[in-house]
């Protein structure tokens, strides 16, 4: 689905921020990418939707260079910025203007999840709410049927409920031929909605794993704060120590995404050696 290459990009030839940067990203997926602040995430998801062009290396998608932005690869990819500027016009009139860009494009699953979010039809688009607008938006990515959806910080600006929402249209709409990107500073908004972590770290891809993989290496748990257990990273909560132990008894546990992204954005080696480690 998507391969990048000994990808090399710069906004200026003297600072590289992504130097001989490699990944793979498969169709049938949900990807939480997480970083800090700076550490090129919005960079990585414009290089991969063709908004800035590579200094060497390659994006592939589907077998498309990103960087040349054809006809089949723009409409069979649609992105999601964070800042958003909706038009002034009502959503039937953006899908009147948009929607013939996109072959897949389906009305009657966009009013639906319209509805779902609770967007009203008619309002002008750039009159309401940045959260409404942000829903507008998600609503019209779900509904083209491109096999790629990039969504950047796509929760800024939604409510509790709404957030909600969006975790269960997300999920409900994963085919096999589909894949999902979703990058967020937000990582409790990914819980529950993510199948595999990609975290970008001092301009590295230091983690793509997927989280049942993940959960096989690792072991999260919360333990007394008086327990000498020796762990590979923990931090102290009012509840005791929430921890993370190398998953030595083959233990269930479910990914703490918070915990383990702190852990690694920490240079944790002991946390980012296992998880790259090959399962046996």
């Amino acid at each position: 689905m998507i391969q990048i290459k000994d990808l090399n990009f710069g906004y200026s030839k003297k600072a590289l921020l992504f130097k001989n940067l490699n990944l793979n990203l498969s169709k049938g997926h949900i990807y939480g990418l997480l970083g800090k602040n700076g550490a090129g995430k919005s960079t990585l998801l414009h290089n991969i939707t063709g908004l800035t062009y590579p200094q060497s290396g390659y994006c592939f998608v589907n077998g498309l260079s990103s960087a040349d932005r054809s006809v089949d690869f723009l409409s069979d990819m649609y992105f999601i910025p964070e800042e958003i500027f909706m038009p002034a016009v009502t959503a039937a009139q953006f899908v009147k203007n948009t929607a013939p860009f996109y072959p897949q494009f389906n009305e009657d699953q966009f009013y639906g999840y319209i509805e779902e979010f609770e967007v009203p039809r008619e309002a002008v688009l750039d009159k309401m709410s940045f959260g409404q607008q942000k829903k507008a938006m998600i609503a019209f990515g779900l509904a083209t049927n491109t096999s790629l959806l990039v969504m950047d910080e796509p929760t800024n600006g939604l409510d509790i409920p709404s957030k909600v929402q969006f975790r269960k249209t997300i999920a409900s709409v994963l085919t096999e031929d589909r894949c999902v990107i979703i990058s967020t500073h937000q990582v409790r908004d990914l819980d529950s909605l993510i199948d595999t972590l990609v975290v970008l770290n001092d301009r590295e891809i230091v983690v793509n794993e997927a989280l049942d993989m993940i959960a096989e290496k690792l072991y999260f748990t919360t333990l007394e704060s008086d327990d000498k257990q020796a762990t590979l990273y923990h931090e102290d909560s009012i509840r005791g120590k929430n921890a993370i132990l190398a998953n030595a008894d083959n233990l269930y546990s479910k990914v703490d995404m918070e915990l383990l992204f702190n852990a690694i954005v920490s240079n944790n080696q002991s946390v980012i050696n296992l998880l790259n480690t090959p399962t046996k």
